[in-house]
């Protein structure tokens, strides 16, 4: 049988953002694929050298919707890296709080367009219905849905109060028997299964030899979160599970996504717990020195590193990200060898790509 080409993109119903995929099938087999992106560059590191320090804070938050938060606090990271600037213990509870809210929102959004795409619309519906109450969280508490302007040199912009706490305890709680419904129809339903499992498989070999990260390589048995294997903020005072499946097809990437909300949920609650008063920001801040710093944090998608390079004047030398889609863009090849035409909505969205912050 004779092999022809289906262009997928860069505009598509399954695509959040801008992305070209040329898919070689034969019948309704994909027997092989390229992708071409570059389709929303907006030369973001560029602009940061044109902005100092401070600017740059608002700046990388705008990189990314969905892990907005993950920017600015890494970007903040690797400054306080290279100034030997020292944050002090309730903001570093703070920014895992916003790091933990942030990835509450993320996960569930890509777990609901799964079920958006196999048109199991009423778990959808549900999906998003729960993830609405991490979004009245974000706007409560931080003032915002999607940019939660929460971070700064040093620290955070942003303390909560007895009337704050008990309004995210309430959510919070409101949240856990709902996601563990959600977690159990994605776990059991027979349409689920059908559609998603053994779907879009990446074997533990790939994935270590691709260095995927995140989810997609938990899902395939990887245990490296950024969160244990180098903790930063207040992670290493948390207790929580890394999650990790064998199963490294589409179902597993969700599941372990799942997980990771219902362990966010704790890490919140026990940030609650154990924080005590004390400052948001350091008593004084000292000029940025000429050198280099590298800082990394586990962004919902994955490892997210940010490199700086300074001159000693107020604005960066260079600034550069690494995100996790960078990483989990190749191992596309591997989960879509031999997959049908219909499946391949449902494993590019598996690997929850931010092309926005990727094609920077």
């Amino acid at each position: 049988m004779s092999t022809y080409s289906i262009p997928v993109g860069p505009l598509h119903v399954a695509l959040e953002e801008p992305m070209y995929f040329r898919v070689e099938v034969e019948g309704e087999t994909v027997k092989g694929l390229e992708v071409n992106a570059g389709h929303v560059h907006r030369g973001m590191e560029s602009l940061a050298m044109q902005r100092n320090y401070f600017q740059n804070i608002t700046l990388t938050e705008r990189l990314c919707s969905l892990c907005s938060n993950s920017h600015p606090c890494t970007y903040c990271m690797a400054i306080e890296n290279l100034a030997g600037i020292k944050v002090p213990e309730r903001a570093r509870y703070l920014r895992v709080m916003a790091d933990e809210i942030k990835r509450i929102a993320s996960n569930l959004f890509n777990v609901g367009i799964m079920a958006h795409i196999i048109g199991f619309e009423s778990l959808f519906m549900h999906v998003m219905e729960t993830r609405e109450l991490a979004q009245d969280v974000k706007e409560g508490v931080y003032g915002n849905r999607m940019d939660l302007a929460a971070n700064c040199i040093g620290g955070v912009k942003y303390d909560i109060d007895d009337d704050i706490e008990t309004f995210l305890r309430t959510q919070l709680e409101a949240m856990k028997r709902p996601i563990e419904k959600i977690h159990k129809v994605y776990e059991t339903d027979p349409l689920i299964i059908a559609r998603t499992q053994g779907v879009g498989i990446l074997p533990k070999e790939d994935a270590l030899h691709m260095g995927v990260v995140g989810p997609v390589a938990r899902a395939s048995g990887v245990t490296c979160d950024i969160r244990v294997n180098a903790p930063y903020a207040a992670y290493e005072h948390l207790s929580f599970t890394l999650q990790t499946r064998t199963e490294a097809d589409v179902q597993s990437r969700a599941l372990v996504r799942l997980r990771e909300v219902m362990d966010a949920l704790s890490l919140i609650e026990q940030c609650l717990d154990q924080m005590t008063p004390g400052p948001l920001v350091p008593d004084y801040l000292p000029e940025i020195p000429e050198g280099q710093s590298v800082a990394r944090s586990e962004a919902p998608r994955g490892e997210l590193i940010y490199y700086l390079k300074s001159d000693g004047t107020d604005r960066p030398q260079r600034l550069k990200w690494r995100v996790p889609t960078y990483m989990n863009w190749e191992a596309l090849h591997v989960m879509m060898k031999d997959c049908k035409v219909s499946d391949i909505p449902l494993i590019v969205n598996s690997i929850d790509p931010c092309i926005s912050c990727t094609e920077r």
